[in-house]
């Protein structure tokens, strides 16, 4: 289809060029009433003395003449051919669609959110060739005070011990079952390694042929031995529970707002915390990375039990805040996933809307159009699933954000058919349909499509600019998404050029047949009332009678830019002030248990924070520097308020191998492994020090719980890294009442680590690598990404404009609006709490191909309106196209009002964003604009059409304006290229 419509452009072309006969006669279609000449202004062109154009005026004359023929020739095409169209159309897009086949999904994080090629990027690498991934996280939170007793806060009793206590033995000992097998946390047996925990030393006070002491367990029950006997035997747990460390510090990490008296002994708390570890068995499938085993033992034991221990206490003495690994992905997953039906409630209320003001009726009657309205959601449904294809066969990727698009198309796409269908209206004014022929409709199908055409192309073209511009983003997710939002804005434009207009010319031939709406083989009975024309509508009434008077009366212009330059002054004042933020935690559903337990760990654990690895390489330079790293600690103290934030180090947040083996082979239990060592206290040479090394921190050696701290060579001879655990203190702020960890001194505190590491000459070549680092980077380039990506979008439209609209001060005016727009949003976010993050950031960019649509049409309309009255033309550019601009707007908002009643955090975030980008586009398109034109706008275009005369109390307009040369010119080519075989074929 796309061929034959470029040959039909091709030699619309042509033929104007070559013919230079009168066409005035073969505009008289048979029995149609001859017309009469309209009644204009003073202003028309025709009565103006003749001007010379200048040479930027030439240039816009050639490019509107040049856009209006090449749609008035696909215009006459495709109501010449309605039905080929939609056949032609429907085979392309699902021919497109078959590339979803190829629907490249991912959700991992850092593939979607992390900018590609960064130092982050290269230490994780690193850091993940010497360490591979060995863990999955579960975390408990108990906690006192249920019942709000004076005493319960105090979660440290020998009964509130036992419960807990039998909890544990619950999660070490129940089976999981997958795939017929079943799994235990802890082995059948010591040193059977059959279960799924991540296999350390440590786990136990006192070491004994017990499975659990040989998994990774953070927990106070360890002076226990995670046996419920001894705890039940024992007649002063306080007594054993301050054997759990030496000083205050090294009870924080697992007591929450722990007590101790003048000796500094335990005597109270309000939490404990036990940390679970599972193996991690870990693949990649489908761009998500899955880990089934572990995954159905998370969710059939650990969760659950934790859940039935919460559901037991309700009420009670204790409180139960957890966390898995599996939880995020569960609950953030199942919030997209669950909101997607408000995708559905979207497009149905859009139907409805769009069914009830695309027609002149609201009733399934006489003008009205239902079936036009289920056509235009198909068409958007149609681009859709084609551009999603199409961008699969690309291999774009589709993230979880990408859910987010149909909203965007359908709120470009519904604008489109109302111009549309606005510019069909408008060509039928002061004609009766009974009066039409095939051959009238046709010639008004395309006259329609030349007038609806340029207004649709500066919209689509300035979207489709927008987002391809920001394709270019260092955030995969970003990049990918403006990819794909570029994709289906071409399949809109297309397809509404296409399939909506010939569903529009069938649709106007059912009314001309006076058939029903929807049921089309049915007749209704012939209405009495006399048809003269197309009527103005309720809102085009508005525009001309009420809204244009009181904006460009001398009083309502004076308003209006008093008023947008109090707003542009708030916006700038906000855009100076909005944050970027981690807004991680927003992503939580605000009823999920994860918020209750990081509530619970910022009120219990504030100075527990993300974990730091210091990764040391070269066996030989960390043996020349051994005693500097057996004494690292030494270097880390005193740096916890300030910049890189890292916690004091003690036992249970500090682990470093060097030092632990320093400490060993100062005792005689050296001897037990072999080691001689010289004075310094440290084996003689290399060689005997990596032996030495390797006997120490194997599995079911004396420094087992460091076995995973050191990266060995295949053969065991050669020490290629090793780690030094180290952990930040918590991050966190309070922004406007809620709790978010704090980028800023995120960021500083990694670029400070980064520095001081950089700092250490004397030791073996070093590293810093926190899981958190990658995110870090993002918020380190998001704020930079978000105004280059806007500036340059915003400049491109700009140029976009001027091309299309082929005015350098209407582009300028058009330009200068949206960026007003975008400010004075960014303004609004920070007024409603929203900060710069993944999420807003993408919105922004939308924000820029939104906002544009309701400028764009007004402006060019401003272009084609014909007189030296600005005031008039800015009025007759609200009457004819303001009306279908607000309906664009109000279907666009109230598809996304929905979203306001989501849990998601992407899609509530959309839903505000689209709101003020809706309200602040259309105040500024239909209010700023107007007004601004009226003050400076340019002449219209040599092609323009007069202003109509539109008496008092008047809602059509009775006579319709002589038939331009430009149009003439349009149907005598109609008539030679086409053909009266089209016109049998379509009456047929």
């Amino acid at each position: 289809m796309s061929g034959a419509l470029l040959s039909a452009s091709a030699r619309s072309a042509s033929f104007l060029m070559s013919k230079t006969k009168s066409t005035t006669s073969v505009n008289e279609a048979p029995n149609q009433p001859e017309e009469e000449e309209v009644e204009t202004t003073p202003m028309a062109p025709a009565q103006d003395p003749p001007t010379k154009a200048t040479r930027c005026e030439s240039i816009g004359n050639r490019v509107d003449s040049t856009i209006s023929n090449f749609f008035y020739a696909i215009g006459t095409f495709v109501s010449s051919r309605p039905k080929l169209t939609i056949i032609v159309a429907l085979t392309i897009s699902i021919l497109c669609a078959g590339g979803m086949a190829k629907l490249n999904t991912e959700n991992r994080p850092e593939e979607l959110w992390v900018p590609q090629n960064t130092v982050a990027e290269e230490e994780g690498n690193a850091f993940l060739s010497f360490f591979p991934p060995t863990s999955r996280f579960q975390s408990v939170i108990v906690s006192g005070g249920a019942d709000g007793g004076a005493d319960d806060t105090n979660v440290l009793t020998k009964d509130n011990l036992i419960k807990i206590m039998e909890m544990h033995q619950s999660i070490q000992t129940t089976n999981s079952t997958y795939e017929g097998q079943n799994y235990t946390f802890a082995s059948s047996s010591f040193g059977a390694q059959d279960g799924l925990c991540t296999v350390a030393g440590g786990s136990c006070s006192n070491f004994e042929m017990n499975p659990i002491c040989l998994c990774l367990v953070i927990s106070p029950l360890k002076v226990w031995n995670y046996d419920l006997d001894k705890l039940q035997s024992d007649d002063d747990v306080m007594a054993t529970l301050n054997t759990y460390g030496k000083e205050p510090k090294d009870f924080e990490s697992v007591f929450g707002a722990p007590k101790f008296d003048e000796n500094g002994a335990l005597i109270s708390a309000e939490a404990i915390s036990l940390s679970y570890f599972l193996k991690d068995q870990s693949s990649l499938e489908g761009g998500s990375t899955v880990d089934p085993i572990n995954e159905e033992w998370e969710e059939s034991v650990f969760l659950a039990t934790v859940e039935s221990a919460q559901v037991e206490n309700e009420g009670g003495r204790l409180n139960f805040a957890y966390l898995s690994s599996r939880s995020f992905s569960d609950e953030f997953g199942g919030a997209i996933t669950g909101d997607l039906v408000f995708v559905q409630v979207s497009y149905v209320i859009a139907f409805f809307f769009v069914g009830a003001t695309l027609g002149s009726k609201l009733s399934c009657g006489k003008g009205s159009r239902w079936a036009m309205s289920l056509a235009a959601i198909f068409l958007v449904a149609l681009s859709t699933v084609a551009g999603f294809g199409v961008a699969s066969l690309f291999g774009l990727l589709y993230g979880p954000v990408h859910s987010v698009l149909p909203f965007v198309l359908l709120g470009i796409g519904v604008d489109d058919c109302f111009v549309i269908a606005n510019a069909f209206d408008r060509e039928r004014e002061g004609v009766a349909r009974a009066s039409e022929d095939d051959t009238s409709l046709i010639k008004r199908g395309a006259r329609a499509l030349s007038r609806a055409g340029a207004s649709i192309t500066v919209t689509s073209l300035t979207d489709l600019v927008a987002f391809a511009i920001s394709s270019s983003s260092a955030l995969p997710a970003l990049a990918s998404f403006c990819a794909f939002a570029s994709i289906n804005i071409l399949f809109l434009w297309m397809l509404a050029a296409t399939f909506f207009v010939a569903c529009m010319f069938i649709d106007e031939k059912r009314q001309r047949d006076n058939r029903r709406d929807c049921l089309c083989c049915f007749t209704r009975k012939v209405d009495e009332v006399e048809d003269t024309g197309s009527k103005e509508g309720f809102l085009s009434r508005y525009f001309r009678r009420y809204h244009a008077p009181a904006i460009l009366s001398r009083p309502g212009k004076m308003f209006t830019l008093i008023f947008f330059s109090v707003l542009f002054g708030l916006g700038v004042y906000g855009t100076i002030k909005l944050p970027v933020e981690d807004s991680a935690r927003n992503f939580i559903p605000v009823d999920s248990y994860i918020k209750d337990f990081s509530e619970a760990a910022d009120e219990y654990f504030p100075s527990s924070g993300e974990a730091l690895y210091i990764t040391f390489t070269n066996g030989e330079e960390i043996y020349k520097s051994r005693e500097g790293l057996a004494t690292l600690d030494t270097r880390l103290r005193g740096l916890s308020e300030e910049p890189p934030y890292i916690a004091e180090p003690n036992d249970y947040n500090y682990q470093n191998v060097m030092a632990g083996l320093k400490d060993y082979l100062a005792t005689d239990d050296a001897a037990a492994i072999g080691v001689v060592t010289g004075e310094d206290g440290w084996p003689t040479n290399y060689e005997d020090f990596v032996a030495t090394l390797r006997s120490y921190a194997q599995f079911m050696g004396p420094g087992a719980k460091y076995a995973q701290d050191i990266a060995l060579s295949s053969d065991g001879s050669d020490l290629e890294a090793l780690r030094v655990k180290a952990e930040y203190v918590r991050l966190t702020k309070t922004y406007r009442g809620e709790v978010l960890d704090d980028a800023s001194r995120q960021i500083d505190a990694m670029d400070a680590t980064r520095s001081m590491i950089s700092s250490w000459t004397d030791l073996a070549p070093a590293f810093p690598y926190s899981a958190t680092f990658i995110a870090i980077e993002g918020f380190k380039i998001i704020n930079t990404e978000l105004y280059r990506n806007v500036g340059l979008a915003i400049a491109a439209v700009g140029i976009i404009v001027l091309i299309t609209v082929a005015n350098i001060v209407t582009a300028l005016l058009i330009t200068v609006n949206v960026a007003f727009c975008i400010i004075e949003i960014l303004g609004a976010m920070f007024a409603l709490g929203l900060v710069i993050d993944s999420v807003s950031v993408i919105n922004i960019v939308l924000a820029v191909g939104l906002s544009i649509d309701y400028s764009a049409h007004i402006g060019h309309c401003f272009m084609v309106k014909g007189g030296t009255d600005n005031d008039a033309r800015a009025t007759e550019s609200l009457a004819d196209i303001g009306a279908s601009v607000l309906n664009g707007a109000m279907s666009t908002f109230l598809a996304v009002a929905v979203l306001l009643f989501s849990k998601s955090y992407v899609f509530r975030t959309l839903a505000i964003q689209f709101a003020l980008t809706v309200s602040l586009g259309v105040l500024h398109g239909l209010i700023l604009l107007p007004v601004l034109l009226a003050l400076f706008g340019p002449k219209p275009f040599a092609s323009a059409e007069p202003i109509k005369e539109v008496s008092e109390g008047e809602d059509h307009v009775v006579k319709k304006e002589s038939i331009s040369p430009m149009n003439t010119a349009h149907e005598t080519q109609h008539e030679v290229e086409v053909g009266e075989d089209a016109f049998e074929e379509n009456t047929a």
